[in-house]
């Protein structure tokens, strides 16, 4: 049975674990060749290694314009094309709440959320002006990028210009018949968060705050994944310039109401987690 990315070539970046493996996984599976791009070259190397179509592994920096421009040129000396791009790598960067940030914990996730996206972006469009064709395009953004928080400001942050990133991009490819969408991500145990373990909103309580959503449970790479193969494949032929939120139903939740799933919880030690034991209801 043919796959609906049979003949297409796909760079997937962060594709050494997590997010970015599941989807190198569901495009080679459905036909694609895969240019498996991550900063991790071992990774990279063992995630092409166990895919069923021909694949490659490049490593790079992505907030490296040089790397970047060297993923693109090995993904075209082996394959002579690039049909399809999913722009995933990404860090999250510091829990600090905002007086205690530093600057090179801000930059740092800037660099690598924001500036790595958009280099890739420009390579994909580049490419296609090459090619002389069309394409489509997914970046991975965040539900981080829709809503607000008091932790992860530079996460926060570099979701929200992942956004602008989509839709400046959406409306100056459309008329090239580029699509760019981006596919947000809710509460998914991943890698990413795997060095946040022990902290109050990294790993160790994924499950507890999914827990909340309408769904009742948190997602999987695996259903990131197709939402992401959704958008590349012609299914969404009419789709451009979306955040498609895929988060269990979190994003829709009012929080003050009980029925919304979310609500009816206690403030106190949560303000208190935050700003010390000697919160007094008042700003510090």
């Amino acid at each position: 049975m043919a796959g609906r990315f049979d003949g297409l070539v796909a760079i997937v970046t962060g594709a050494a674990g997590g997010l970015g493996r599941a989807s190198a996984e569901r495009l080679s599976a459905d036909g694609a060749n895969v240019v498996v791009v991550d900063i991790d070259a071992a990774g990279a190397e063992a995630v092409a290694a166990s895919l069923p179509t021909e694949s490659i592994a490049v490593r790079a920096d992505i907030s490296s314009e040089a790397d970047v421009e060297a993923y693109m040129a090995a993904a075209v000396e082996r394959f002579g094309r690039v049909d399809l791009y999913h722009l995933n790598a990404g860090i999250f960067g510091s829990f600090a709440s905002l007086p205690d940030l530093e600057l090179a914990d801000f930059e740092r996730v800037m660099s690598v959320n924001v500036l790595g996206q958009f280099l890739g972006l420009r390579a994909a469009f580049r490419q296609y002006r090459i090619q002389g064709g069309a394409g489509n395009i997914v970046l991975t953004a965040s539900i981080a990028g829709l809503t607000g928080s008091a932790d992860l400001l530079p996460y926060q942050t570099s979701k929200h210009a992942v956004n602008g990133l989509v839709h400046g991009a959406a409306v100056y490819g459309g008329p090239l018949g580029i699509r760019v969408n981006a596919v947000a991500p809710g509460i998914v145990p991943t890698d990413l968060f795997a060095a946040a373990a022990t902290t109050k909103g990294g790993k160790n309580d994924m499950e507890r705050r999914a827990s909340t959503t309408p769904l009742r449970r948190a997602g999987t790479a695996a259903e990131i994944a197709g939402v992401a193969a959704f958008l590349l494949s012609d299914d969404s032929a009419y789709v451009t310039g979306q955040i498609v939120s895929a988060d269990g139903g979190a994003t829709v939740v009012n929080t003050v109401r009980p029925a919304g799933g979310a609500g009816a919880w206690d403030t106190d030690p949560v303000d208190r987690a935050m700003y010390g034991d000697d919160w007094n209801g008042r700003a510090l």
